[in-house]
């Protein structure tokens, strides 16, 4: 895992008990770490399982289970792997259908783990087979439960995500039923450890913190408070934007099982000089990916070459653009080759076939071809105003960004939505096209899928929205709030 991506949160450590949250910013993905008394649990893990290794081997403890709160949809698990290296046993809860070896928790059943007690609680939400996790100290004390995409810190798991043969106000039903007879029920004091945070596509609108309480959810959670069925079902069924396009593909992997990483790897990490990088790329089924700062990005790139940096929600985006049935080169920094390789597998990308030897400058320096994409301040949009038939402003953002303000004409073209060429020919070719999302990343991904396609007459905007909205001369479409 890279240490920048990967943080622990919130660590305890009580007698021999520690509880521990990793979470990755990328994803948005919180997993964790459980042990007491030799024994250790690992609740929702990442692909790439080396840092829970690491923390077996630090507290001198063993693996015991793997506990999966459901399948999810926008990361690949590494439960398999896990297992496979520890010999600890998947745990799932009821209704799991699976392709591999697990337990099927019965609802209320008890595993231990040294002196800790963890209580399955089978909580049908998201997916039928959610299950919440309830962990209770060696007092016989109720701690903290982790409620995986049942309950968030603000939110709770979207319904519109199972692929079986309920519809999401069914969903939202059972729901209803999971929050208000066993969540709701626990004491207020006992923490709520959740699989996401801040910016997750899992919920509506996740709150900043990565944790919380019971008592504080009940009071701030909007599907926490007091309020009929009906009325539960519209709250969390309205206002829902499109989930990721990669999200079945990631919940099939987790359920029917996946390459192993140390393959992934191995194939990935193949290092090309310039003369095969520029062989491979001519073919039709190859994708250059260049993961390198969006801002050096804009200054120089290899002509076609997708820009997905490092550097933001890189493995989101990645996985809601790139065609999974694709190959793909790299470009990248220098040393961030496996850093590349491991976040896209978290989203179930594997056809990696190598990277550029020496980077962009080993490109540089064979003499090579390179485009640029023009970056301006929204000043000079400022000056090209009022628009006419030769200006188009393209915002990227998503709808509900959009609708809170945005320039006079603009095309709100979601950035999810761009790489569909359906979508693309919105784009007028022939005129002088600003491009901008919120603060600029999303603007030089979406620059570089229409430089592709074989859009010219681009400019980034630099600092997006959150600088347009400052210049006087740029006319503004603001909702009004009675």
């Amino acid at each position: 895992m890279d240490a920048a991506e990967i943080s622990g949160f919130n660590f305890l450590e009580k007698n021999d008990m520690i509880v521990e949250q990793l979470y990755t910013n990328c994803l948005s993905e919180a997993a964790y770490f459980i042990a007491d008394k030799g024994e250790a649990a690992v609740v929702d893990p990442l692909r790439d399982i080396d840092e829970y290794l690491r923390l077996a081997e630090q507290h001198q403890v063993r693996i015991k289970y793997i506990f999966e709160t459901h399948f999810h949809a926008d990361f690949v698990s590494g439960h398999l792997e896990l297992a496979e290296k520890t010999g600890a046993t998947i745990i799932y809860g009821p209704e799991t259908n699976a392709a591999f070896a697990f337990h099927k928790a019965t609802d209320g059943e008890v595993f231990s783990i040294g002196n800790l007690e963890v209580r399955a609680i089978h909580t049908p939400v998201h997916t039928l087979e959610s299950t919440c996790y309830l962990l209770t100290d060696e007092e016989g004390n109720a701690h903290c439960i982790f409620t995986g995409d049942t309950l968030f810190v603000g939110d709770v798991g979207r319904p519109d995500l199972f692929s079986g043969n309920l519809d999401k106000e069914e969903l939202a039903s059972l729901m209803y039923d999971s929050l208000n007879n066993k969540i709701k029920t626990l004491p207020d004091n006992v923490i709520v450890y959740p699989a996401h945070g801040p910016g997750s596509a899992c919920g509506k609108n996740l709150g900043k913190e990565t944790f919380s309480t019971i008592g504080i959810q009940k009071a701030t959670n909007y599907a926490l408070q007091d309020q009929d069925r009906d009325a539960f079902i519209k709250a969390v069924t309205t206002g829902l934007n499109l989930p990721p396009a990669y999200f079945p593909i990631n919940a099939k992997m987790n359920a029917e099982g996946y390459e192993s990483l140390d393959e992934v790897k191995k194939q990935g990490l193949t290092a090309l000089d310039v003369e095969a990088f520029d062989a491979l790329r001519s073919a039709d089924d190859i994708i250059v990916l260049d993961t390198r700062n969006s801002t050096v990005f804009t200054e120089g790139f290899i002509p076609g070459a997708i820009s997905i940096g490092l550097d933001g929600r890189f493995a989101e985006w990645a996985g809601s653009i790139l065609p999974f049935d694709r190959r793909l080169i790299l470009v990248t920094d220098p040393g961030k080759e496996e850093e590349t390789v491991i976040r896209l597998a978290r989203v179930g990308l594997e056809k990696v076939l190598g990277y550029l030897n020496g980077s962009f400058d080993a490109w540089i320096n064979a003499g090579k071809d390179v485009d640029i994409i023009i970056d301006v301040e929204a000043e000079e949009l400022a000056m090209d105003l009022p628009f006419d038939s030769k200006l188009q402003v393209v915002d990227v953002r998503k709808n509900a960004e959009f609708e809170s303000g945005h320039i006079k004409e603009a095309l709100n073209l979601p950035l999810s939505d761009l790489a569909d060429p359906l979508h693309m020919a919105m784009v007028d070719d022939g005129a002088n096209v600003y491009v901008h999302c919120a603060g600029g990343y999303r603007s030089v991904i979406a620059c570089s899928l229409m430089k592709r396609e074989g859009f010219h007459n681009i400019r980034n905007i630099l600092g997006g929205y959150s600088k347009i909205k400052e210049i006087a001369e740029i006319p503004l479409e603001i909702p009004q709030v009675s």
